[in-house]
């Protein structure tokens, strides 16, 4: 990744011991970059931060309303959940809404992020089934869209099944990037993932938070969705992650003023609705322990986080390094500066 920027320093005693380096963009919903750090144009797969663009084919296909999904159902599209007894519960509902059972979900079973779910399991001698996958919501969602389409179920995740045909366009469409020139690669849970600019995602963000401010001003079905899905995901910021994660407890600081998404390998983007804008950011080595101090600090600096909230984030914002017997013996830190462009 070229011209990637020292982003953290993680510290252990009066030493460095080890670097983060990275990439951030900040652009409106034309992707015309407001502020950087790294190389912004830097190409990358966006990972499990397209998610609530994903969703959008489902609600505005009118899928999601032939099923009747509620908010909260409509939130777990969007989401890489913690597995979760709320968010097994949720899925599972949307499955019954479409006639089918967890075995249609073609993600794979993995247990719970969420430890304390996870060990409830295990104590129980039960195996996590598809539903406690991070994705399951998402595949709720493409079957449910497969159905309405008319489309077959059984192979909803081939790039060139209508579902995936058809959430690529709307990924081409919010990012302004073409189509043609998304690279395509196979994600965790097995469907495909989009690989653009950076730029391209934090554009993608800024118009979906664009469209959602205002669909009286910019009538359509894709309008109504966007609000739909910002909305659906600020009601319920559980869904999107869960219990101690930083996407659910961005979204309750700031009461839905800002909606972020995480992806694996160090993806994290960010919507701004009230100002049009949006952010992206890719971190080098993968590293998830250094995106949400990245993201934080990147926050604070474009004056999107008040004081109150910057604080109620603090644990992410700088957060500790400790022994095995808990004693604090380092910290992370942001060390870097955002250019400002244009």
């Amino acid at each position: 990744m070229h011209n990637s920027e020292i982003l953290l320093h993680v510290t252990r005693g009066a030493l460095v011991e080890c670097l983060h380096r990275g990439h951030i963009a900040v652009t409106d919903s034309a992707g015309r970059i407001l502020a950087s750090a790294g190389n912004p144009e830097v190409f990358m797969f966006a990972r499990s931060s397209m998610k609530p663009i994903q969703a959008l084919p489902v609600l505005e296909t009118g899928a999601a309303a032939a099923y009747g999904f509620t908010d909260a159902e409509i939130a777990i599209l969007a989401a890489s959940h913690n597995g979760e007894e709320f968010h097994t519960a949720t899925v599972s509902s949307m499955l019954d809404k479409l006639g089918l059972d967890e075995h249609c979900l073609l993600c794979g079973p993995h247990a719970p992020y969420h430890a304390p779910s996870a060990a409830c399991l295990a104590q129980a001698g039960i195996e996590p089934s598809e539903l406690h996958n991070n994705c399951s919501g998402k595949h709720a969602g493409m079957l449910a869209l497969a159905l309405h389409l008319g489309a077959d179920t059984g192979t909803y995740m081939d790039p060139a099944h209508p579902v995936q045909q058809r959430m690529l366009e709307t990924v081409s469409l919010l990012s302004g990037y073409p189509a043609a020139k998304i690279v395509l690669g196979t994600d965790g849970c097995g469907v495909p993932v989009f690989g653009l600019p950076l730029v391209r995602l934090a554009a993608a963000y800024a118009r979906l938070g664009e469209l959602s401010r205002s669909p009286e001003q910019q009538p359509g079905r894709l309008s109504a969705a966007a609000k739909r899905i910002i909305s659906a995901i600020a009601a319920h910021p559980g869904q999107l992650a869960g219990t101690g994660r930083y996407d659910t407890r961005l979204i309750e600081v700031t009461q839905g003023r800002l909606i972020g998404k995480m992806g694996a390998e160090g993806v994290f983007a960010v919507a701004a609705p009230e100002l049009g804008l949006g952010l992206a950011l890719k971190i080098e080595d993968g590293a998830q322990r250094a995106i949400y101090p990245a993201v934080t600090e990147a926050l604070v600096q474009l004056g999107w986080l008040t004081g109150p909230e910057s604080d109620a984030l603090s644990g992410f914002h700088k957060p500790v390094v400790r022994n095995w017997k808990g004693t604090e013996v380092g910290e992370i830190l942001p060390v870097f500066r955002l250019r400002q462009e244009g």
